[in-house]
């Protein structure tokens, strides 16, 4: 079993505030003292809809090759580090090593990680949440943020299993 650190806020107010597909996206680049730009609008586009979640770098390339956007690799991995350091996505190193991006404005939650096809499932535990925060207590560690990866096979139906 792994555990791994991510920068996300220990906070319920912060994930009472879901993010929807329907944000506004201007308000939210400006919220986050990031200039309105083409690029920013497509790549947030892409990130707001749920099938997108704990996309790589890459897919995001992809999906705006597909949309006919001419919007380089460069480009998308700039504006996915601009994203993370204005907190507007959390960004996850799952087992494989690449990072995987997610919005941010989710409420707190943590995966699983099946390490054969790559799947992520989260889920949302409060008996595993008030014992971290025991654990914590225990050791005299006053909880700011924290994240739980879980890995192993989701099988019998795991994708690259045939």
């Amino acid at each position: 079993m792994a555990f791994h650190l991510a920068r996300l806020p220990y906070n319920e107010t912060t994930y009472n505030n879901v993010g929807t597909c329907c944000m506004d996206q201007n308000q939210e680049l400006k919220k986050a003292g990031l200039k309105v730009t083409l690029p920013r609008i497509k790549i947030l586009e892409i990130l707001q809809d749920p099938k997108n979640q704990h996309i790589s770098a890459e897919d995001v390339y992809k999906i705006l090759l597909d949309q006919g956007e001419e919007i380089g690799l460069a480009t998308v991995y700039r504006v996915l580090n601009q994203f993370d350091d204005a907190g507007l996505l959390d960004r996850h190193h799952f087992e494989g090593g690449k990072s995987v991006f997610e919005i941010g404005h989710k409420k707190h939650h943590d995966h699983l990680v099946c390490l054969r096809c790559g799947k992520v499932v989260e889920f949302e535990d409060e008996i595993i949440e008030q014992r971290q925060a025991e654990v914590a207590k225990k050791n005299n560690i006053r909880l700011t943020h924290h994240s739980l990866y879980l890995y192993g096979y989701c099988e019998p139906t795991c994708a690259d299993s045939e």
